[in-house]
């Protein structure tokens, strides 16, 4: 098997799901990685298992450098199941190892597994001595769960970083420089949207934590092994996570007769005039979470949807919902969309847009059946007016 050497005595032993499609509503066209590191020294660490059925797989790149039985810790920096579910296999095998973790991961291990192993809770500053390198622990509760924490290699200056610094991506390459940076920036800003962004506090504490430390590697739980580029997605990360906004506006619609559409596409026109970038998604036939991918630097959000049964349509609602979750900073929004005999999305979508934390600083657009000539002009206008607000603020 192809076990990477991370540096001396430490390797990755993790598993690489080509075929993971959906990660928990998702999308990973480009599949997942679950990565594992083996540590190597005076004692043997393992740092964070794989998703169950990879389990195997996972042992047996352990033993080509080592009998498992040898592993005398198992470092647990988040319990989530593509974490954690194989530990049970692994410490079937290595059933003296200790297991450090934190008190929520305490907590949750004996939840998810049943099994009260051998537990050590650590906390902010604990080391734990290896030999030649030591261990040091930097808990980062919230990001993205309570339980989560980072792992720092002081012999090899490797910040092991678990759900931070990762992307979903698929690739027989483990570190940045083997593979084409531009599609790595762009997994790992779509990894950030959908799964860390309602976290951005706490991102620009764990990004200033990283910045004081001396790192040659950063090693995540999911996608490759940062070692070139570690400023570039350090500084990434600390734009993000204080909501950094760019001259950019997303309009994601659907329409049910087309007149939410010719709505949408003449608002994109006056968006491009004034301009800023537009971004068009019609949300039957776009995946959401690329279009919150694009929504997380965009200063702007245009929401259009025709009225149906006095509200908006469910794809619209999905997006909303999802939306409300993943709570977007430091944006404007508005709503627009066409109506028959009686309105009522524009309300529905400006009352979703408040309570995903975006403001909504300018009046909404609902037009009666077919748009016009007069009428179409009038959405050139909205868009060109939002735009113009947008640029305003940054």
């Amino acid at each position: 098997m192809n076990n990477v050497r991370l540096a001396e005595g430490v390797y990755y032993v993790g598993a690489v799901d080509w075929n993971l499609r959906d990660f928990h509503g998702y999308t990973t066209p480009r599949g997942v990685t679950y990565n594992s590191y083996l540590i190597v020294d005076e004692k043997v660490c393992l740092i964070d298992t794989v998703k169950a059925p990879f389990a195997q797989e996972l042992l047996d790149r352990i033993s080509q450098i080592i009998d498992p039985a040898k592993i005398d810790y198992i470092i647990t920096n988040h319990i989530e199941p593509d974490h954690s579910s194989a530990l049970p296999a692994v410490m079937a095998r290595a059933p003296q190892a200790k297991v450090l973790l934190t008190e929520h991961g305490r907590t949750g291990i004996i939840k998810h597994y049943q099994q009260n192993y051998d537990f050590q809770v650590v906390k902010e500053g604990d080391v734990l001595d290896l030999g030649r390198n030591k261990l040091q622990f930097v808990p980062v509760p919230m990001l993205h769960w309570p339980d989560s924490m980072l792992s720092y290699l002081t012999g090899e200056q490797i910040l092991f970083s678990n759900d931070a610094f990762g992307q979903h991506i698929s690739t027989t390459k483990r570190f940045d420089d083997e593979n084409e940076l531009s599609e790595l920036l762009y997994e790992a800003e779509k990894y950030y949207a959908n799964i860390l962004m309602p976290f951005g506090k706490m991102v620009v504490k764990a990004a200033d934590k990283v910045k004081e430390l001396p790192i040659r590697l950063i090693a995540p739980s999911h996608g490759i092994v940062w070692r070139k580029h570690i400023p570039e997605i350090v500084a990434k990360y600390q734009d993000w996570g204080r909501g950094k906004a760019v001259s950019k506006v997303v309009i994601a619609y659907d329409s049910m007769w087309g007149s939410t559409e010719r709505m949408a596409r003449q608002i994109l026109d006056g968006v491009a005039a004034a301009g800023v970038t537009g971004k068009l998604y019609k949300m039957s036939m776009a995946e959401r979470s690329e279009v919150v991918r694009d929504m997380l630097e965009a200063g702007g959000i245009l929401i259009g949807s025709p009225t149906l049964n006095n509200g908006m349509l469910p794809t619209m609602g999905a997006l909303m919902t999802y939306m409300k979750g993943l709570r977007p900073s430091g944006k404007i929004g508005a709503a627009f969309g066409a109506y028959g005999w009686g309105g009522g999305s524009q309300n529905s979508i400006e009352e979703m847009l408040k309570s995903a934390g975006v403001a909504v600083e300018q009046p909404g657009l609902s037009l009666k059946w077919v748009p016009d000539v007069e009428e179409l002009d009038k959405c050139f206008a909205f868009g060109h007016e939002f735009a113009k607000k947008v640029l305003a603020r940054l």
